[in-house]
């Protein structure tokens, strides 16, 4: 493969002649080598690196010609090519022993232009791999393809033999014998043996595999202000457990769940322990107690959003979370009238959200969480010839939750609400005291913008009237999410989701509003009004349905590091008779977005467009907002 010299070149950025340096081009002459060769030849020439920076005299540039070559020369050997020369001319007198001639010879370009610089590089033939072992350092007895499957190295003879992939193979090694819970596994030597004759290379890896052990103690450092017995209680494997680097991994995601915690590093002991196991300390640094925080979201169809909330992630010493959020937003209309001026506005235009959250987590000491919350709510659907309803609530609650694993969680609580909703079928005024039970199970690898791994919930709250409830009914719902890479640098994600929900125990036209189901919007069917997908009232307005079922597809494909696509697919809606009419009662919307990663998280700009919209519904929506779409 031929090494494109143009790249080498001094290019803009290359200082200007002067009387009192020497700047110079260089030119690399380096047919027949490999792109893994032409990048370790840059990375390691100062003549390159240093070429913003020229020296004084010819002495100098000479000087820093000559200590070009060995390291070149190297970097030749790593990538293959060990019969490999190379050679240096400097103002096109090749370098001597002093470089008195060279550097007299460059002496002459001062103030008159560039010093020509020309490597030459004569690699010869690409050493290949022959034979491959790995043997046991305590018996120096190769190991059996059981014990050490060979698809493990990711080498195979006949390859070139490149020192980057003979080091990554010996760190495969190492790390599949830490997978198998050999956790003082390390390499102890690579043994490599060049024939020159036959252009070919042997090479025998000694590792050390160590004994086999399972997690030991764990100990917390860093906590100034934190109880760390909270910190250990999101540490979930137990003294004798498998050791495994995936579990070190899962800690460190674990841990950050607290709010108060910053930062965490699990250093792993040098030695195993008495028991034969192998201690750890997780090192935390914490977060500081208060924070602030603002965001924004819009919907051609369903209007402006603004949040703003406090935080405090230790009030007591425990890690407890006190969070105080406020919504503001205008929602649409629940008639068909517009808001086309400042002057139409009104209170009754204006929507909100006061929320109130605490967080007391691991309570002594265990993985239980003490959860409380309340809110009060002004809120309203509509915006069309569909319209909507209007609800005024208030809320509280308070649950305990158990953490059994990093990824799977299950509560129970009680709540109340308490509220006015009002829609076409007429106002219910209501109470509602019930019992809530919730399960999540959450494998991916991160919050925002997850790549991997299944996201599962599930809700189910009774409301009975022997606690009190104006109207008895249970209500249900339950999500999956399901994300896959197709590459190993998840520049291509797929993406799916599904959703249902029902209603027992009383007919809905009985049940509050805000209750019933309804479909549409951004995080559910995208080019659609928020909640306008629904069973239709006796005048042609949603009034809710009793059943739901939702389904989402996207392909989320990085187009460079910061930018990507989505096209998507969105299915859904609600309904009175089980899910005997999906054909006629699910509606489709499809779309592209657009992502631009952050350090947090995508920010979104998705557009979609209704296929099977109903009369007077609008033919496109925008969403804008930070995270994808599910």
């Amino acid at each position: 493969m031929a090494f494109d010299p143009i790249a080498w070149v001094t290019g803009d950025d290359t200082p200007k002649v002067s009387p009192d340096a020497l700047p110079y081009k260089v030119e690399f002459d380096a047919d027949g080598i490999d792109k893994t060769a032409a990048q370790a030849l840059k990375d390691v020439s100062n003549l390159h690196k240093l070429r913003t920076d020229p020296p004084v005299d010819g002495e100098m540039l000479v000087r820093r010609a000559q200590i070009d070559a060995e390291p070149m020369l190297r970097a030749l050997w790593g990538a293959g090519y060990y019969d490999a020369s190379v050679s240096i001319e400097v103002a096109s007198v090749p370098l001597g022993e002093d470089g008195a001639a060279a550097a007299q010879k460059a002496e002459q370009f001062r103030n008159s232009g560039l010093v020509p610089i020309t490597v030459r590089v004569t690699p010869g033939t690409l050493f290949k791999l022959r034979n491959i072992s790995v043997v046991d350092a305590a018996t120096m007895r190769p190991f059996d393809t059981e014990t050490l499957p060979r698809h493990v190295l990711k080498i195979e003879p006949g390859v070139g033999a490149s020192a980057g992939d003979l080091q990554a193979a010996q760190g495969a090694i190492v790390d599949y014998f830490r997978a198998q819970s050999y956790p003082l596994a390390r390499a102890r030597d690579a043994e490599p043996l060049v024939d020159h004759r036959n252009r070919t290379m042997d090479i025998t890896f000694v590792i050390d595999r160590g004994p086999r052990a399972g997690f030991g103690d764990v100990s917390v450092s860093g906590t100034a202000h934190v109880d760390p017995r909270v910190v250990q209680s999101y540490i979930y494997p137990a003294p004798g457990d498998p050791y495994s680097p995936d579990q070190i991994a899962r800690i460190r995601k674990s841990v950050l769940q607290v709010p108060a915690i910053q930062t965490v590093r699990v250093r792993e002991a040098r030695n195993l322990n008495g028991a034969g196991q192998l201690p750890f300390t997780a090192e935390v640094t914490e977060r500081p107690n208060n924070v602030l925080g603002a965001s924004a979201r819009f919907s051609t169809l369903d209007g402006p959003s603004l949040r703003g909330y406090w935080q405090h992630r230790n009030l007591f010493g425990g890690a407890e979370s006190l969070r105080v959020e406020a919504d503001v937003f205008v929602p649409p209309r629940t008639n068909q009238s517009a808001l086309d001026t400042l002057r139409d506005f009104g209170f009754s235009d204006l929507g909100g959200r006061l929320r109130t959250t605490f967080i007391k987590p691991a309570l002594n000491g265990s993985r239980n969480d003490l959860l409380l919350d309340g809110m009060v709510e002004r809120d309203r659907t509509g915006g069309d010839r569909y319209g909507g309803y209007e609800s005024e609530r208030m809320t509280a609650s308070a649950a305990i939750r158990h953490r059994f694993s990093d990824t799977f969680s299950a509560q129970i609580g009680i709540a109340g609400d308490v509220g006015r909703t009002t829609d076409t079928l007429g106002t219910i005024d209501y109470n509602l005291i019930g019992i809530p039970v919730q399960v999540s199970y959450d494998t991916t690898d991160h919050a925002l913008d997850p790549t991997k791994g299944i996201r599962l919930q599930g809700f189910a709250a009774t409301y009975p009237d022997w606690l009190g409830s104006s109207v008895s009914f249970t209500e249900t719902r339950a999500q999956a999410s399901v994300y896959r890479a197709l590459d190993e640098s998840a520049r291509i994600v797929l993406a799916g989701r599904v959703a249902a929900g029902a209603l027992f125990g009383a007919d809905s036209a009985l049940i509050p509003a805000n209750h019933r189901f309804y479909a549409g919007g951004g995080g559910s069917v995208r080019g659609f009004r928020y909640r306008s997908l629904s069973p239709l009232g006796p005048t042609g307005e949603v009034v809710g349905g009793s059943n739901l079922l939702e389904g989402s597809f996207e392909a989320r494909i990085k187009v460079t590091d910061t930018i990507g696509i989505v096209p998507f697919v969105d299915i859904g809606g609600a309904f009175n008779s089980g899910y005997s009419n999906l054909g006629e009662d699910m509606r489709v919307a499809a779309g592209v977005g657009l992502r631009y990663y952050t350090a947090i998280g995508p920010i979104r700009l998705d557009v979609a467009l209704p296929i099977n919209k109903r009369p007077g519904e609008s033919a496109y929506a925008f969403y804008v907002g930070i995270g994808q779409a599910f």
